[in-house]
């Protein structure tokens, strides 16, 4: 039985600093979103693939409480960059990520995938951490409204579990018209596919 002290140390933020995007970030999170403690191996490899100009516009993917569009913020000054998740404590602690960071660029929404985003907004790059559970029908909407929100020559940067590399090959593929692996690491593989 947790006493109450404990308990009362289970429901403060969780703070750690993390070196992303070239910055090293101070990052606000808690139990209940994903890898609340550190930055998780995906995500980690994901952003050593992704490269940014100083001014694209950029969207995050289900963002949780804001690493990669964070690191993107950091390494694209001049563009803006939006965060969403269909999580309102993610995009809570996102929000209150980017402005702990001093990162204005950057804006965090809620959205299930594209749902909520103006229809008009278009970016140069989007990237997903995407999660393996979210089932095939979601993936299939989400790279089909991909495809749909980038402009030409924009880029779609994912990382999945290696047990998704063959589904995203495939859709990557006829969604796309190309799929490029980036990095297999022994648990994730980092695709990139151009519009």
């Amino acid at each position: 039985m947790l006493t109450p002290e404990q308990l009362a140390n289970l429901r403060r933020d969780i703070l750690f600093n993390a070196e992303l995007g070239g910055r090293t970030l101070s990052l606000q999170s808690t139990w209940g979103l994903f890898s609340p403690r550190e930055i998780d191996e995906g995500t980690r490899l994901l952003l050593d693939y992704v490269a940014v100009e100083a001014g694209d516009d950029c969207l995050d993917l289900g963002c949780g409480y804001g690493p990669i569009g964070l690191a993107l913020a950091a390494m694209a000054p001049e563009g803006r960059i939006l965060l969403v998740d269909k999580d309102f404590v993610a995009v809570e602690y996102a929000n209150r990520n980017a402005r702990r960071n001093g990162l204005s660029n950057a804006e965090a929404q809620l959205s299930n995938g594209f749902g909520q985003v103006a229809p008009d907004r278009m970016f140069d790059v989007i990237a997903s951490n995407v999660p393996a559970k979210v089932g095939k029908e979601l993936l299939a909407i989400l790279l089909h409204d991909a495809y749909a929100r980038l402009k030409p020559g924009g880029r779609l940067y994912l990382v999945t579990i290696n047990g998704l590399r063959q589904y995203m090959k495939r859709n990557l593929g006829e969604v796309f018209g190309n799929y490029d692996k980036l990095k297999q690491g022994a648990h994730y593989t980092v695709a990139l596919a151009y519009r």
